[in-house]
This record gives structure tokens, C-alpha cells and sequence, in this order.
């Protein structure tokens, strides 16, 4: 079987928590991993009604697109993800397709916010 995921909105729903902990599991200095969520995490929006700004809120999660440093955290946590399904493969709980009798399986593939998953289907 072939998953096909569309990650349309896939900024807006980074948990900061995970981002800190794939960035301290890479071995990030904690330093540099706090100015990170720092930057991440201070954004406030305010939203326009009938032209009338609204009071400030705080998001809780996501990053900021148009921000030059989400698409490189993005690519973080999409590392992460692929570093899951190796794993998964590897314990053998799922299977990728071959393309060729000697071909190295496939389990997945990530290209900017669009992913595919290949399993073995089971009834």
C-alpha cells in the first residue's frame, strides 16, 4: 500500500515540545536550542475584525512561515520522522516496496511538506 500525505499545514502544527527535544537529541547545544525555541515561541498575533485589531494572543505551537528559519527546523522535524520509520523498519513492523528483486526496500519518501509511506498490506 501507498500512503500519500499532503503536510499542507504541517507548520502550523510543529509542538514546540517536540521541536526542543529533536533539537537536543541531535546533539544542538542547549544554548543555542533555548535561542531557538526563543525565537520560535515570542511571536504574538493579532487578528483584524470589521478593522478592528484584536488583543494580542500567543500561539502554543507551529512556526512561522515566511520566517527564514522555520523551513531548516521543518527539515529537523521531518528528520525525525524518517528516523522513526527506519527505525520501524528495521524491527521489522513495517515493510517498504522493492522496485527491483536486488533493489534496497523503500519506506518512505519526504520532499518539502509532501510524503509518501509504502507498507505491506495485511487483511
Amino acid at each position: 500500500m501507498a500512503i500519500k500525505l499532503d503536510m499542507a499545514k504541517a507548520y502550523d502544527r510543529v509542538e514546540w515540545g517536540f521541536l526542543r527535544q529533536v533539537l537536543i537529541t541531535m546533539g544542538f547545544d542547549r544554548g543555542w536550542t533555548e535561542r531557538v525555541m526563543e525565537c520560535v515561541s515570542t511571536v504574538t498575533f493579532s487578528v483584524l475584525l470589521n478593522g478592528i485589531p484584536s488583543e494580542e494572543f500567543q500561539p502554543t505551537r507551529g512556526l512561522r512561515q515566511g520566517d527564514p528559519l522555520s523551513p531548516y527546523l521543518f527539515i529537523l522535524c521531518a528528520e525525525a520522522l524518517s528516523n522513526l520509520m527506519r527505525r520501524a523498519v528495521e524491527a521489522n513492523s513495517i515493510h517498504g516496496i522493492r522496485i527491483a528483486r536486488n533493489a534496497p526496500a523503500i519506506s518512505h519518501l519526504l520532499f518539502a511538506d509532501d510524503s509518501i509511506f509504502f507498507a505491506r498490506a495485511t487483511i
